[in-house]
């Protein structure tokens, strides 16, 4: 049994009080198949659609429901799989959709059923895990609403807000030029384009008065986002599926997959629409296309019989730092260290030429039989890390124990770390350019969780979590 991935443009780090009075089992049938599409209005191209529409159907749930998505792949030319983004999948690790890791690749005119429990509430998305194959269009939101949220009554109504950077050049061919040996120095494709819900020129109405949850989520490829908007403050009440206490914010940075709620109170009065705007992180790219418009603009429209006005300049981007925000369940320091171990993260080239990307030295090669199933079929040596190859980068934790990641960023560009199954205490974070870490820190008493962070340039974070999401069961 055989698969293979390629992973796409961000760097992603991968490790492998219910209430059920009114749950629900929710199906959903998803066909996958090829549409057209023209989100910015330059370039028409063949884009992944479900059940022949695109942008492709929201998921949404209520903490407690059951959840079965029956995919069928009528792509013709490529396999798929579908990963939901933040769930954890406690108790059902083969339903995490990550080919080569928890499944094999969905061949086309294939089927697959994902069913697994909602145990958690928040602000997600699911895409495929396969081939780096997602920013073709394969990408949505995934809501978790939340009968005992701590923020409930103190909204009038929720507005789900994607951003997502956007290419003409599909991703067989983007990846082939991206992992080359005539890119030695490992230039990221640049996008083309920017989006707001799939699209461009975005208008939301909204009334007076009134407090909306704007779930905002980064479904893009590999830019980052800056996002405000003007006249308004955000208040910031969750991240990854986290409750924080509210933190007021004038601008929120998004890394690719991460996710932010906010509560935004309109004015008192329709006088004016105001614009809402979305920046590329230009720091990513490693050229910058004199055709290129980094920024996507969308208005908060309180009367649509006046004109939408362009968005006001800003001197400087200065987000909102989510290391200060503070979980409302108030968890405290895993202060006690079962296992720690580091990553060091460096971009090189290898014999063919091309530049990849490095953990402790080691570039990630996607083994033949998935992760998961070596784990649940070689009994005792699914203890030894090397059954799983090396080039996979195998840890073998143990239940229970509190486990610490080091990660140090030996590299001049920003990347975003996500842990599939878990979130992380983030206890450290260096600015840019401090170096690898070297444990002279005070770590706070309740740190700042998520499961999507970024380790700055020639940088240092540490995250803990506690390994409580075994693949094998007795």
């Amino acid at each position: 049994m055989a698969c293979s991935s390629i992973r796409p443009f961000t760097l992603i780090l991968q490790f492998c009080f219910l209430l059920f009075t009114h749950a629900a089992n929710i199906t959903y049938d998803f066909n996958i198949t090829w549409v057209s599409a023209n989100p910015d209005g330059l370039f028409n191209r063949p884009t992944i659609g479900i059940n022949g529409q695109w942008p492709i159907p929201h998921i949404t749930a209520t903490v407690g429901d059951h959840v079965v998505v029956n995919v069928e792949n009528q792509l013709g030319n490529q396999t798929t799989s579908l990963h939901f983004h933040g769930l954890y999948m406690n108790g059902t690790n083969e339903m995490d959709g990550v080919t080569g890791t928890t499944q094999c690749s969905i061949p086309p005119g294939s089927s697959f059923t994902y069913s697994f429990d909602i145990n958690q509430p928040g602000t997600y998305w699911y895409h495929s895990h396969n081939n780096g194959q997602y920013p073709d269009g394969l990408r949505g939101a995934l809501i978790i609403s939340d009968p005992e949220s701590p923020y409930d009554g103190q909204y009038d109504e929720e507005l789900v807000l994607t951003m997502s950077d956007w290419y003409h050049g599909q991703m067989p061919d983007l990846l082939k030029s991206f992992i080359n040996f005539a890119n030695p120095t490992g230039a990221e494709p640049i996008p083309d384009a920017a989006l707001f819900n799939d699209t461009q020129n975005l208008t939301v109405s909204v009334e007076p008065g009134k407090t909306y949850m704007i779930r905002m989520i980064n479904i893009g490829a590999f830019a980052g986002q800056y996002v405000w908007f003007e006249g308004h403050t955000m208040r910031i009440v969750e991240v990854d599926g986290i409750y924080t206490e509210p933190a007021e914010a004038d601008m929120i940075y998004l890394s690719a997959a991460q996710r932010y709620s906010v509560l935004l109170t309109t004015k008192n009065d329709t006088s004016a629409n105001f614009a809402f705007m979305g920046a590329m992180d230009q720091d990513l790219f490693d050229t910058i296309p004199p055709t290129l418009n980094p920024n996507v603009t969308g208005w908060l429209v309180y009367d649509k019989s006046l004109e939408l006005p362009a968005a006001a300049l800003v001197d400087e981007y200065d987000p909102f730092d989510d290391f200060t925000l503070v979980p409302t369940d108030g968890e405290e320091l895993l202060s006690t260290v079962d296992y720690s171990f580091n990553l060091d993260v460096k971009m090189n080239n290898l014999g063919d030429g091309a530049n990849y990307a490095f953990f402790n030295g080691i570039t990630y090669v996607s083994p033949k039989v998935p992760t998961l199933y070596t784990a649940l079929s070689t009994g005792i040596f699914a203890l030894n890390a090397s059954i799983y190859g090396v080039n996979t980068n195998a840890f073998i934790l143990n239940k229970g124990d509190v486990i610490e990641i080091v990660v140090n960023n030996d590299d001049t560009g920003k990347h975003p770390f996500h842990l599939h199954g878990h979130n992380f205490q983030a206890v450290v974070r260096s600015d840019e350019n401090a170096g690898f870490y070297v444990g002279n820190e005070t770590f706070p008493q309740v740190p700042m969780r998520r499961d999507t962070f970024i380790v700055r340039p020639i940088g240092n974070i540490v995250l803990r979590f506690r390994a409580d999401n075994p693949d094998k069961f007795p």
